[in-house]
């Protein structure tokens, strides 16, 4: 009996890898655009005393990702904030894509299946309450 064997064209290492950095990286630039956004924030409200004896809500800017990109594009500490949370949000759904796409890469067509199952449900519940 013989088994055929197809070469990997990368290793579980490797992958590891790829997929680690992508996450460390996208941790690093949401941590440096909250810090960025809550520093000129600071430097803004600082030292003012907010006023909390009235709910103001968020700005309506915040409902939609162009909203959030204007905003953050402007310079406003509110708007780098969100896009740095978004960027942390998108994180996570970015390394499902990544790994469906390896899988399709390796001819792993089950769990690029189920990767690409994933990142539907992972990209419905983010768009749900966003307006693109």
């Amino acid at each position: 009996m013989t088994t055929t064997h197809r070469k990997k064209i990368w290793q579980d290492a490797d992958m590891q890898r790829i997929i680690s950095r992508t996450l460390r990286t996208g941790v690093i630039i949401s941590a440096v655009l909250v810090m960025t956004g809550g520093l000129l924030y600071l430097v803004k409200y600082g030292a003012s005393v907010p006023d909390h004896h009235a709910f103001l809500g968020k700005p309506s800017d915040f409902l939609h990702f162009r909203g959030i990109l204007s905003d953050a594009f402007s310079w406003r500490s509110r708007g780098i904030i969100q896009l740095g949370l978004l960027a942390l949000i998108a994180t996570p759904i970015l390394r499902v894509a990544l790994s469906a796409w390896i899988f399709l890469k390796e001819r792993d067509f089950t769990y690029m299946v189920v990767s690409l199952i994933v990142l539907l449900f992972l990209l419905y519940s983010f768009t749900g309450g966003v307006r693109l």
